[in-house]
């Protein structure tokens, strides 16, 4: 397991290495969105220097074992750090070719700072700090961006956005993540070129599109997915669903802003509840190449959420296998925000979360019988012997059945009158008549109504 980084020993390790580059008389700044995130009063996340040292020098001056060599090709060298220091990418300066994959250059050629900050994407992200003299080197008006909130495009956005078509996603997530506006220009390119995003593998796309979900302000960042043209492509049975049926796009979105540092697949859920289905859901996972815990679960949810309002007036044995579910937790911070939001009762929310406080072994309690009562009661394996565990298991989950004794008089009395399913044939058809009630914990389809038949 990886350690954990410190930010306070990932920076302090950040300005070494720029400590080192330098008195080995190299040039060497932070480059790039930890710049960005100091200047407006954030903790970065991670650190990247920028120097005219090649990338065999920086391997020789930080010794190779402490140096990864992953990106050398491109001109960039991992230097790791020590326990809770992480890791720092250092680039040469550089600037680069045509795009062919339209994600990494063809050829890339060393130059100066100002050539290497005119190639990357967004002018907030092509500044440069000297962290020794706290000096910063703006080749793009990348300050007074940051100062105006806006998100812009380094040169011709168009050539920006085709060297890297993800970038058009990144515009989105930077200008709801610091509540900045996008560059008219930009955003123009952003809406003509949205189809090419389909050239991104799935797996970069779902990357962003979970960030953008995750994040305090997911609201903005899907309301300029939809503005941008992106989601028209991304997530079109989404867009489908919301010219459908906007009034529940607006209490998707109430939702979204009340949920409290969501998982992504509840976020996914909340934002796409009532207007895309279950297998729709499904397809969008797979197109997005999504991890089947991930699909799974917002699947799940999308089955199960009409139900979390219909609790108090059901049996317990129809709700059973849902508050069982290992995904019950996220449905339960889904219910959170939907009565945060006035979309579901707080008398509801109370009832679930009273309910599922208490040991579990109050409300999801051990059998009362097993299989081996059934044979010692002579019956075989089949049908009626399924149906006689679950009508058992049923009664005892609405306290109709407490003991193991009124449990196996139960039995008894349903045997008795059905004395036609005894039988040592594993063909029998015979079958006993029971309640057909309960949660389909697969397909999320609630029964009708609590009354039950009669052994």
């Amino acid at each position: 397991m990886p350690h954990r980084v410190s930010p306070e020993k990932q920076r302090e390790f950040a300005l070494e290495v720029v400590r080192i580059l330098r008195q080995a008389g190299y040039r060497a700044y932070w480059a790039g969105g930890c710049v960005r995130d100091e200047l407006l009063g954030r903790t970065p996340k991670d650190y990247d220097v920028a120097t005219d040292a090649h990338p065999e020098e920086i391997r020789r001056l930080f010794r190779h074992r402490k140096t990864l060599a992953v990106g050398a090709a491109f001109g960039v060298i991992t230097v790791v750090g020590r326990r809770g220091e992480g890791q720092i990418e250092v680039a040469t300066f550089r600037r680069e070719d045509t795009y062919s994959d339209g994600r990494h250059p063809d050829r890339v050629h060393y130059c100066s700072p100002e050539e290497d900050a005119k190639r990357r994407d967004f002018t907030i992200n092509g500044l440069f700090l000297d962290p020794i003299e706290n000096r910063v080197l703006d080749f793009v008006g990348g300050q007074e961006d940051l100062r105006r909130g806006i998100i812009r495009a380094i040169g011709n956005p168009r050539q920006r956005f085709a060297e890297d078509k993800l970038r058009m996603l990144r515009a989105v997530r930077f200008a709801a993540t610091f509540d900045f506006s996008i560059d008219p220009e930009t955003f123009e390119a952003i809406q003509e070129m949205a189809p090419q995003i389909l050239q991104v593998s799935g797996e970069r796309i779902a990357t962003e599109l979970e960030r953008c979900l995750t994040d305090p302000q997911r609201r903005r960042a899907v309301e300029l997915l939809v503005a941008s043209g992106l989601a028209d492509v991304i997530l079109q049975e989404l867009v489908q669903g919301i010219k459908r049926l906007p009034h529940q796009w607006e209490e998707n979105l109430r939702v979204l802003e009340q949920l409290l540092e969501p998982p992504f697949a509840v976020a996914l859920a909340a934002l796409c509840f009532g207007l895309v289905t279950p297998q729709q859901m499904h397809d969008i996972c797979r197109r997005l190449r999504l991890s089947n815990e991930i699909r799974g679960t917002a699947t799940w949810l999308l089955q199960h959420r009409p139900f979390l309002s219909e609790a108090p007036t059901r049996m317990w044995s129809d709700l059973h296998a849902m508050a069982s579910s290992r995904y019950m937790p996220q449905l339960l911070l889904w219910a959170e925000a939907l009565a945060a939001a006035g979309l579901l009762e707080r008398s509801i929310l109370s009832w679930w979360q009273n309910k599922l406080s208490q040991p579990r072994e109050l409300w999801d309690p051990p059998p009362l019988i097993t299989g081996d009562d059934l044979q010692a009661l002579g019956l075989a394996p089949g049908p009626s012997y399924r149906k006689l565990l679950t009508e058992v298991r049923k009664r005892q989950l609405d306290g109709e059945l407490t003991t193991r004794e009124a449990a196996l008089a139960f039995l008894r009395d349903c045997l008795a009158r059905n004395a036609s399913v005894i039988s040592d044939q594993p063909n029998e058809k015979a079958e006993l008549s029971v309640d057909k009630s309960g949660l389909n914990q697969h397909s999320g389809e609630l029964p009708p109504g609590p009354a039950r038949e009669e052994c």
